[in-house]
């Protein structure tokens, strides 16, 4: 039982790192668009290293915590999980700029 609620704790983390992801997703695409990802003021480097921070670091813990349930009893499926996990991610973030794209070209 106490595996379950492990699962389902690093489930709503992992769940909170995509949407973080997705948001940083919809904040990049402005200076992208414009050429100018490189040439970034202090705002526009704030807000899109906030959610770029907080989403790695809280899919880290979010792994961290599924290896507590997994990573001895069943390998695999952590290592599963750990690839679904990056795959979303990445996911989010190009679900994120095609969202912008779409609403606002």
């Amino acid at each position: 039982m106490e595996n379950w609620i492990t699962r389902i704790v690093a489930t709503l983390c992992a769940a909170g790192s995509i949407g973080l992801f997705w948001t940083l997703g919809i904040f990049v695409i402005v200076p992208w668009r414009e050429g100018r990802m490189l040439a970034l003021n202090a705002v526009e480097l704030q807000v899109i290293g906030v959610p770029l921070v907080l989403g790695s670091a809280i899919a880290w813990g979010a792994l961290h915590v599924f290896s507590i349930a997994d990573r001895a009893t069943n390998p695999r499926a952590y290592a599963a999980i750990r690839a679904l996990l990056v795959l979303a991610c990445i996911a989010a973030t190009v679900g994120g700029i095609a969202w912008t794209q779409a609403r606002f070209a």
